[in-house]
């Protein structure tokens, strides 16, 4: 992953890559009984990035519908880094920084779907 931005890329799309990439290094640990948590973990991550970046990419209502899938997956993925967090199947302080990142991203995703509320 490079730290240089392009111009044209959303800063809640470069925060959900380093979330993501958190999320992702940690669910290739976890053991087999929570592997179906953590293959939903992987796709809600991996969900946040993808919409972002295809949201940006669209005009209008496709754009704003990219962008609430993001939000939703970014709260979704929180569900799943808490619920293994609690477990303790995964690193707790790497899900929380994950969680932290995510949270920001809804955030920053919260004003671009709702730029009248900003």
């Amino acid at each position: 992953m490079h730290d240089s931005q392009p111009k044209n890329d959303l800063i809640a799309h470069t925060v959900s890559l380093k979330a993501a990439s958190i999320t992702l290094a940690m669910m290739r640990r976890v053991p087999a009984p929570f592997k179906s948590l953590a293959d939903q973990a992987i796709r809600a991550a991996s969900s946040v990035a993808a919409n972002l970046s295809e949201g940006n990419g669209r005009f209008g209502r496709d754009r704003f519908n990219h962008w609430r899938i993001a939000y939703g997956s970014a709260k979704e993925v929180d569900t799943f880094l808490r619920l293994l967090s609690g477990a303790g199947v995964v690193d707790s302080s790497q899900a929380k920084k994950a969680a932290d990142l995510f949270d920001e991203v809804r955030a920053m995703t919260w004003r671009l779907i709702h730029p009248s509320d900003a």
